[in-house]
């Protein structure tokens, strides 16, 4: 049997130059293997904008793989024009998250300075994992299922930590904050954000994943942010954009709102683990953001947006290993960075999506009996969101390919999936929807 190059697309490989070298080997060696054949594709292009450079770190598999990585590219290139921007990367599981010269969700930029609309208002988003030996995992489950919240609104329950409402009422932009900062404590928000709970691959020990920011404390906080800094904008460089105006490092407002983030980080870290507490003590606990902004020995701020950090000492309490979830019917990955220089020293923060939410629904995708055999799929509001499906967002195992071939991450073990919950379509009973029909 002679292998052509159909045999090669059905393989999820697109067309290209590489092809001959390609059925050379597989013909040669009677093995059509992908991971075998993948070191006969292109290495990244590094793209030069301006003298800067722009490394796409992503392939395409299909039509709608394309068209999202065509759009990526087109609003990295316009965003690395931001004057003080240096370098720029996107990770496998980038999608556009806005107009043209927006960051994208899986983009990664280092600049001279701090740009609110970088990090987004989702400041911190981030993922916690929690190991319990001893419990199963419906009973972990059903345990935070009773002690989380998500969906708009806050608590009473659950008031921030003494050591955290210090820092808070200590800085001038998270002062006016308090009492939001205060009410949304223990909660997780909407869209994405997840309990998850599955065992570890390596032990069987039961672990708790989640995944949530800041909630209305860090929007509000970008909110401040970007107001900062269109001011600076106006009077540095009008002809930037709004969304990527920045706020000088080595300035009160610079310092201020650094040690604001820094608040925000100190904040999210506390909310996540107060709601893992509630299920007992782990034998094990570690966390990372994806979505913020760190600084290297190089003196440049880099921003993840939807983006893990794969360097050594990205933080304070930084451990060796970092989270990557794919979707609620796969595998949490736990994973070694590779500090890619390629990728500026980040790995992709999950799955991420080809299409909009609304291109999910017009498309009529989402089955959610199929989509969540096997695993106890909870939705907090009681009404199922299909656009949170697996179906929902790219393909898991090709963006864990992908993570390998870019050699942005190396994978030491996985949360296997039991059960997980989200917020569901809240929107459907939301209470100004009540009220209207009271």
């Amino acid at each position: 049997m002679k292998f052509t190059g159909k045999d090669l697309i059905d393989l999820g490989i697109q067309p290209g130059q590489y092809f001959s070298a390609m059925l050379d080997e597989a013909n040669a060696t009677g093995v059509l293997d992908r991971s075998t054949l993948e070191k006969h594709l292109p290495t990244p292009a590094l793209m030069l904008i301006d003298g800067r450079s722009f490394s796409l770190l992503a392939d395409a598999t299909d039509d709608d793989e394309q068209a999202n990585l065509d759009a990526v590219s087109t609003t990295m290139q316009e965003l690395i024009r931001t004057p003080v921007v240096r370098g720029a990367a996107a990770m496998p599981d980038a999608c556009p998250a806005g107009p043209v010269g927006t960051i994208p969700v899986g983009g990664v930029i280092s600049s001279e300075a701090i740009h609110p609309g970088m990090h987004s208002a989702d400041i911190c988003c981030s993922v916690a994992i929690s190991i319990f030996p001893g419990k199963s995992p419906a009973e972990v489950l059903d345990t935070v299922h009773s002690a989380t919240h998500f969906g708009p609104g806050g608590r009473k329950d659950m008031p921030m930590p003494a050591e955290i409402a210090a820092l808070v009422d200590g800085n001038p932009l998270t002062r006016p904050l308090f009492d939001i900062a205060n009410h949304h404590f223990g909660t997780q928000g909407d869209g994405n954000h997840f309990a998850f709970v599955g065992t570890l691959k390596s032990t069987g020990e039961t672990a708790l994943v989640t995944h949530h920011g800041s909630r209305g404390f860090g929007a509000k906080l970008y909110k401040s942010g970007m107001r900062i800094a269109e001011n600076y904008r106006r009077k540095l460089s009008p002809d930037t954009l709004k969304g990527n105006a920045w706020i000088p490092a080595d300035t009160l407002d610079g310092e201020d709102y650094w040690e604001a983030l820094q608040i925000i980080r100190a904040w999210t870290k506390a909310n996540h683990a107060a709601i893992h507490d509630a299920v007992g003590t782990p034998s094990d606990r570690f966390w990372n953001e994806h979505n913020f902004v760190f600084r290297k020995s190089d003196g440049l701020f880099y921003h993840g947006k939807g983006a893990t950090p794969a360097f050594d000492g990205w933080a304070d309490d930084a451990t060796e290993l970092t989270l990557i979830p794919l979707n609620m019917a796969q595998p949490v990955l736990i994973v070694r960075g590779r500090n890619n220089p390629a990728a500026l020293g980040f790995s992709p923060h999950g799955a991420g999506r080809n299409f909009s939410r609304s291109e999910h629904r017009r498309r009529g995708m989402g089955d959610l009996i199929a989509e969540t055999a096997g695993i106890d799929a909870r939705f907090f509001s009681g009404i199922p969101d299909p656009t949170e499906l697996p179906s929902g967002y790219k393909n898991a195992d090709e963006v864990r390919r992908q993570i390998e071939r870019y050699d942005l991450a190396e994978v030491v073990d996985e949360v296997l999936p039991y059960g997980c919950i989200m917020a569901g379509d809240w929107e459907q009973e939301a209470p100004w929807r009540k009220k209207d029909s009271a």
